[in-house]
Protein backbone atom coordinates (compact mmCIF):
# COMPACT_ATOMS: atom_id res chain seq x y z
CA UNK A 1 0.00 0.00 0.00
CA UNK A 2 1.67 3.26 -1.17
CA UNK A 3 1.92 6.58 1.38
CA UNK A 4 -0.04 9.31 1.17
CA UNK A 5 1.74 12.29 1.39
CA UNK A 6 0.08 15.95 2.07
CA UNK A 7 2.06 18.95 0.54
CA UNK A 8 1.28 22.35 2.04
CA UNK A 9 1.58 24.30 -1.43
CA UNK A 10 1.22 28.26 -2.09
CA UNK A 11 3.19 30.48 -4.79
CA UNK A 12 6.35 30.19 -2.92
CA UNK A 13 9.71 28.81 -3.56
CA UNK A 14 9.72 26.89 -0.83
CA UNK A 15 6.56 24.93 -1.36
CA UNK A 16 7.87 24.32 -4.53
CA UNK A 17 11.00 22.98 -2.75
CA UNK A 18 9.08 20.80 -0.74
CA UNK A 19 7.05 19.70 -3.47
CA UNK A 20 10.02 18.58 -5.55
CA UNK A 21 11.23 16.65 -2.23
CA UNK A 22 8.55 14.81 -1.51
CA UNK A 23 7.98 13.56 -5.47
CA UNK A 24 11.75 12.61 -4.60
CA UNK A 25 11.55 11.06 -1.63
CA UNK A 26 7.89 8.95 -2.44
CA UNK A 27 8.03 8.36 -6.03
CA UNK A 28 5.21 5.92 -5.82
CA UNK A 29 3.64 7.87 -3.32
CA UNK A 30 -0.26 9.75 -3.76
CA UNK A 31 0.25 13.20 -3.28
CA UNK A 32 -2.49 15.24 -1.81
CA UNK A 33 -1.81 19.33 -3.02
CA UNK A 34 -3.18 21.14 -0.33
CA UNK A 35 -3.74 24.76 -1.01
CA UNK A 36 -5.13 26.59 2.17
CA UNK A 37 -7.04 29.95 1.55
CA UNK A 38 -7.32 31.98 4.26
CA UNK A 39 -9.91 34.34 5.62
CA UNK A 40 -7.79 36.75 7.27
CA UNK A 41 -6.13 38.00 4.45
CA UNK A 42 -9.05 39.14 3.04
CA UNK A 43 -11.38 36.68 2.20
CA UNK A 44 -14.20 37.30 4.51
CA UNK A 45 -16.23 40.01 6.18
CA UNK A 46 -14.88 40.61 9.82
CA UNK A 47 -18.91 40.88 10.61
CA UNK A 48 -21.82 39.20 8.79
CA UNK A 49 -24.42 41.15 6.72
CA UNK A 50 -21.39 43.53 5.98
CA UNK A 51 -21.12 43.72 2.13
CA UNK A 52 -18.03 44.59 1.34
CA UNK A 53 -17.07 42.59 -1.49
CA UNK A 54 -15.07 39.67 0.35
CA UNK A 55 -17.16 36.92 -0.67
CA UNK A 56 -16.44 38.02 -4.39
CA UNK A 57 -12.98 38.32 -3.41
CA UNK A 58 -12.78 34.89 -1.24
CA UNK A 59 -14.42 32.81 -4.17
CA UNK A 60 -11.85 34.56 -6.68
CA UNK A 61 -8.95 33.46 -4.19
CA UNK A 62 -10.04 29.80 -4.22
CA UNK A 63 -10.97 29.73 -7.61
CA UNK A 64 -7.14 31.14 -8.64
CA UNK A 65 -5.48 28.59 -6.02
CA UNK A 66 -7.67 25.42 -7.51
CA UNK A 67 -6.38 26.70 -11.00
CA UNK A 68 -2.74 27.21 -9.36
CA UNK A 69 -3.22 23.29 -8.01
CA UNK A 70 -4.06 22.26 -11.37
CA UNK A 71 -1.03 23.62 -13.10
CA UNK A 72 1.04 22.38 -10.67
CA UNK A 73 -0.48 18.97 -10.76
CA UNK A 74 -0.24 19.07 -14.29
CA UNK A 75 3.48 19.86 -14.35
CA UNK A 76 4.72 17.50 -12.65
CA UNK A 77 6.75 14.62 -13.19
CA UNK A 78 5.36 12.31 -11.17
CA UNK A 79 4.57 8.38 -11.45
CA UNK A 80 2.36 8.00 -8.41
CA UNK A 81 -1.00 9.06 -8.04
CA UNK A 82 -1.96 13.48 -7.34
CA UNK A 83 -4.89 14.39 -5.72
CA UNK A 84 -5.38 18.27 -5.13
CA UNK A 85 -7.28 19.79 -2.66
CA UNK A 86 -8.15 23.27 -1.16
CA UNK A 87 -9.46 24.26 2.03
CA UNK A 88 -10.40 27.39 4.10
CA UNK A 89 -8.73 28.92 7.07
CA UNK A 90 -5.24 29.68 8.83
CA UNK A 91 -2.44 27.89 6.91
CA UNK A 92 -1.10 25.25 9.88
CA UNK A 93 -4.77 24.48 11.13
CA UNK A 94 -6.02 24.06 7.83
CA UNK A 95 -3.11 21.64 6.80
CA UNK A 96 -3.52 19.54 10.54
CA UNK A 97 -6.91 19.68 9.89
CA UNK A 98 -6.74 17.90 6.67
CA UNK A 99 -4.45 15.87 7.56
CA UNK A 100 -6.12 14.35 10.39
CA UNK A 101 -9.80 14.13 8.30
CA UNK A 102 -7.93 12.92 5.18
CA UNK A 103 -6.05 9.58 6.22
CA UNK A 104 -2.70 11.65 5.29
CA UNK A 105 0.77 9.68 6.55
CA UNK A 106 2.67 11.79 6.27
CA UNK A 107 2.92 16.12 5.88
CA UNK A 108 5.79 17.91 4.01
CA UNK A 109 5.58 22.12 4.36
CA UNK A 110 8.15 24.41 3.20
CA UNK A 111 9.68 27.14 5.54
CA UNK A 112 10.57 30.75 5.44
CA UNK A 113 13.97 29.89 7.11
CA UNK A 114 12.87 33.22 9.66
CA UNK A 115 15.33 33.22 12.62
CA UNK A 116 14.80 35.61 15.63
CA UNK A 117 12.43 38.49 16.06
CA UNK A 118 10.98 38.44 12.61
CA UNK A 119 9.90 34.23 13.31
CA UNK A 120 8.39 35.56 16.92
CA UNK A 121 6.78 38.64 15.04
CA UNK A 122 5.19 36.49 11.84
CA UNK A 123 4.91 32.99 13.25
CA UNK A 124 5.70 30.05 11.53
CA UNK A 125 3.23 27.73 9.73
CA UNK A 126 5.84 24.83 9.96
CA UNK A 127 6.53 25.24 13.23
CA UNK A 128 3.08 25.09 13.98
CA UNK A 129 2.03 22.10 11.92
CA UNK A 130 5.05 20.50 13.28
CA UNK A 131 3.50 20.57 17.24
CA UNK A 132 -0.31 20.18 16.06
CA UNK A 133 0.11 17.23 13.37
CA UNK A 134 -1.59 13.94 13.65
CA UNK A 135 1.44 12.58 11.23
CA UNK A 136 5.07 12.62 10.73
CA UNK A 137 5.73 16.02 9.20
CA UNK A 138 9.05 17.17 7.27
CA UNK A 139 10.27 20.49 6.68
CA UNK A 140 12.04 22.03 3.69
CA UNK A 141 14.34 24.37 3.73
Amino acid sequence: MSKRILVGVDDSEQAAAALSFATDEWPDAELVLLAVVDPAGGGFAARRGVSTGTEERYERERTEAESRLAETADSLEFDGIVETATTVGKPAAGIVEYAGDDGVDHIVVGSHGRRGISRVLLGSVAEAVVRNAPVPVTVVR
